[in-house]
């Protein structure tokens, strides 16, 4: 994962096999997604319960690329006195394990339009994660890409701000379109050590969000 795994208990203490519990659950996720942002895993025990049996909840949020976000919350329908923390966290999992493929298989279905003329396409970079190495970029018709530092060409990754013009190859990752071969065409942005100082312009007919 791009980010830590984050792990928070309300209303019940937290215990080392629940905590590695639920990074070994957390760590399968990334049998189906290799590229997952963030996780966030919340166990609760709702005051209401903590006298008469259950009553576990368990929420977990999980970003993938790009920025999508999916969130499962689960509480036992059937709720019997005394039951236990792992079966509830095993739910939760296996139902977010379920949705997460589903996101995957909806973005290798997706259908990659080529560029008129078979050029390569265009496109503006619109987010960038320097310490993380990896950046969005979005084409003039509205469609936004993900691409690692490593697909910049000439090294250029640290030339890259926000508004650059790129040239790059289109082509459908394990959790959807990504770029590679990402060229500067326009302007590069600012460099790490702001020597340069020079914006890079929108060029004409681009079509702001």
């Amino acid at each position: 994962m791009q980010v830590p795994l984050e792990i928070s208990f309300h209303g019940l203490s937290s215990s080392a096999w629940s905590d590695a519990y639920i990074r070994e659950q957390a760590q399968r996720l990334e049998r189906f997604c290799d590229n997952i942002i963030s996780c966030r895993v919340a166990v609760e025990q709702p005051h209401r319960h903590q006298h008469t049996g259950n009553p576990y909840r368990v929420r977990i949020e999980l970003r993938i690329p790009p920025n999508k976000d999916l969130v499962v919350d689960y509480e036992p329908v059937e709720v019997e006195k005394n039951s236990e923390l792992q079966p509830v966290i095993l739910s939760a999992f296996k139902t977010m394990e379920r949705r997460l493929k589903e996101a995957v298989e909806r973005r290798r279905e997706a259908v990659q339009e080529p560029a008129p003329g078979g050029e390569q396409p265009t496109g503006l970079v619109v987010r960038l994660f320097r310490k993380e190495g990896y950046g969005f970029l979005k084409t003039p018709e509205g469609r936004e890409f993900y691409f690692h530092q490593n697909s910049v060409l000439h090294n250029d990754f640290a030339r890259l701000d926000t508004g650059t013009e790129v040239r790059f190859e289109p082509q459908m990752g394990e959790m959807g379109p990504q770029a590679s071969t990402v060229q500067i065409i326009n302007k590069p942005g600012v460099r790490e050590d702001k020597t340069d100082q020079i914006r890079p312009e929108i060029p004409p007919g681009w079509k702001q969000t």
